[in-house]
């Protein structure tokens, strides 16, 4: 049984491995590649209007994700919601460590068989302009339209259309879908360290192990804002004369000159809570 067993994970492995093959093999053929993308690159952007945007770096290494390679931009740009300009920031930082890679990062210091851009022409233009302006002109980028799944190569008119049952294209939507899900997973991040600083930072006799506390017995900011003085005096570790000062500081009337700065945080909270 033990034989087996082992020889059936054996010829799964094996045709997973042939599988991923024939989709590198067919993205070289498709987009006329010098050679089978072995390490391919994603880049996705994830933001909520101007704030906390977040770019992600997700790398496939013979059409299998290689985590570890994994990497995150949070934006600077701070010119508005720009997402060709923060596409343009993502591969300039990214490629200017490749040029400056001095060994002590792989991921960086790599260089990409494919690059691939989630977006449509605009994204793809942003990125190929940051390229080529470091000079950076000899690695493959196209881009993937969500709409149609339509692929965007420099240089041509038309969208690469390929076979929607095609291994190549379901490797492109996978490691598509990946940088976007590590991009949100990320944004989210930011977006929740910015909320519960912009919460805690001027509230009384709250340290970090009191914010721990008051979070891990609320679960989410929005909660713990409506919370009653019985409820926050039931916090665990919280001593009753803090909490009911912290129940004081939430519900005193506001300042005049702070009615504008309390007008953006309430805006702020209800977009990342809801």
């Amino acid at each position: 049984n033990a034989e087996l067993a082992l020889d059936q994970d054996r010829r799964r492995h094996d045709r997973t491995r042939q599988r991923r093959r024939e989709a590198l093999t067919e993205l070289q053929d498709w987009l006329g590649l010098p050679a089978p993308p072995i390490r391919m690159e994603c880049y996705d952007i994830s933001n909520l209007g101007d704030t906390h945007s977040v770019a992600s770096m997700v790398v496939f290494e013979g059409g299998a994700p290689s985590k570890a390679h994994y990497r995150t931009f949070n934006m600077r740009f701070d010119g508005g919601q720009n997402d060709f300009a923060r596409m343009g920031e993502a591969i300039t930082r990214r490629f200017t460590r490749m040029l400056q890679d001095d060994g002590g990062d792989l991921s960086f210091g790599a260089r990409p068989g494919l690059v691939i851009i989630d977006g449509g022409k605009g994204q793809l233009g942003a990125a190929t302009d940051a390229m080529h302006a470091l000079g950076v002109t000899d690695v493959p980028v196209v881009s993937l339209a969500k709409q149609r799944e339509e692929v965007f190569v420099p240089g041509r008119r038309d969208p690469v259309l390929l076979p929607e049952n095609s291994s190549g294209l379901k490797l492109l939507q996978q490691i598509r879908d990946e940088a976007h899900r590590f991009a949100l997973r990320h944004h989210r991040a930011s977006r929740g360290r910015g909320m519960t600083g912009s919460i805690f930072d001027e509230l009384p006799g709250v340290g970090p192990a009191r914010r721990k506390a008051i979070l891990r017995h609320f679960g989410t900011p929005d909660r713990f804002v409506h919370a009653t003085r019985d409820e926050l005096e039931a916090v665990p570790g919280l001593p009753p004369k803090v909490a009911r000062e912290i129940w004081d500081h939430l519900h005193r009337a506001p300042d005049p000159d702070d009615v504008p700065k309390l007008a953006r945080s309430t805006g702020r909270r209800e977009s990342v809570w809801s």
